[in-house]
């Protein structure tokens, strides 16, 4: 217990710390009064704008994209028995990708307009999570759910390689733009739409914390215990869609932060229990998207890098290790 709150104690100063660090990592230095001033005030100055329609979005889109996705990952790794499962593995994101390709490529300026693109990626995303739910009523196996979506997010692939294969250059680019995911996106206005979702589908999480663990135990014996799998599975996919769908709609697909995430809390806390995980990956995976938002800030005046390239950097060698330790 005192380890717990050690750990815990420091990741909260870790992530409040990178916060910090995230609001003043710009080209133009902003002071704490300025930041205050922007959001207490509204003051209209430089500063108080860039503060308060840059900054400050840009900083609370990191602690919402790398907490969500951590805890769909941890969801998804508790659901398939699968420490390699993330939340991308049910075909979600590839809807978005679908949905968005359709947008950025149809010529058509509303839909290419980030309102469009943002209102595609989402319904995309609900409509793939639609399709999973429905399968899983008639699914039992969590392995064949996750061929299932494993075959859907081929089926869209190849349906987006045609597009991509058809589309002028300048659609072309503005959809690979989107797919290397950004934290920039998102105005001070979108941050009520943004909370509106994230906040009830993390209470939701938390009704299902104590679900989640009797999955530990295996299917029969939760099911001996009284629980119902497939109610489970369904709120569980129904979460993750919810989590995945926002994210991937404001910041684009941002690659291994709920496939590794989730296992470093878990190496960290060497604990199963979902009570303990759910802050840990909310803490860990703020930071680790806090950290590389940071990275991308001060290398912005020598290379601008898109979001997915550190968190590929830094995920796959932490995937990698997890492989090797489970084949020992």
């Amino acid at each position: 217990m005192t380890k717990n709150f050690v750990l815990f104690s420091g990741l909260t100063f870790l992530m409040i710390g990178l916060c910090l660090w995230h609001l003043h990592a710009g080209q133009l230095g902003i002071s704490m009064g300025d930041f205050w001033s922007a959001l207490i005030n509204g003051g209209d100055s430089t500063k108080e704008i860039i503060a308060r329609e840059f900054r400050i979005p840009r900083m609370i889109t990191a602690l919402i994209a790398g907490g969500g996705l951590a805890v769909s990952g941890m969801i998804m790794q508790t659901l398939f028995n699968n420490p390699l499962a993330g939340p991308y593995v049910l075909g979600i994101s590839s809807g978005s990708s679908l949905f968005v390709a359709l947008c950025t490529m149809t010529g058509i300026p509303l839909l290419q307009s980030n309102i469009g693109v943002v209102g595609g990626a989402f319904i995309g995303a609900m409509v793939f999570g639609g399709i999973i739910l429905f399968f899983s009523f008639f699914i039992r196996s969590s392995v064949s759910l996750l061929l299932v979506g494993l075959m859907l997010g081929s089926f869209t692939g190849s349906l987006i390689s045609i597009l991509e294969a058809t589309s002028a250059a300048g659609e072309l680019k503005s959809f690979t733009m989107w797919t290397m995911g950004s934290l920039q996106n998102i105005q001070f206005t979108d941050l009520t739409l943004l909370l509106s979702i994230y906040l009830p589908s993390l209470f939701l999480l938390v009704l299902l914390i104590k679900p989640l663990n009797a999955l530990l135990l295996g299917d029969q014996e939760a099911q001996q215990l009284g629980l119902n799998i497939k109610f489970v599975r369904i709120s569980s996919i129904a979460v993750t869609a919810l989590f995945t769908g926002l994210i991937t709609a404001f910041c684009g697909p941002i690659a291994f932060v709920g496939l590794a995430v989730p296992n470093v809390s878990r190496l960290l806390f060497r604990t199963q229990n979902h009570r303990i995980l759910l802050p840990a990956n909310l803490l860990i995976g703020a930071s680790f998207l806090l950290f590389g938002d940071i990275l991308i800030q001060l290398l912005e005046n020598k290379v601008i890098l898109p979001i997915n390239v550190f968190t590929s950097l830094l995920g796959a060698p932490i995937v990698i290790f997890i492989i090797l330790k489970r084949m020992k």
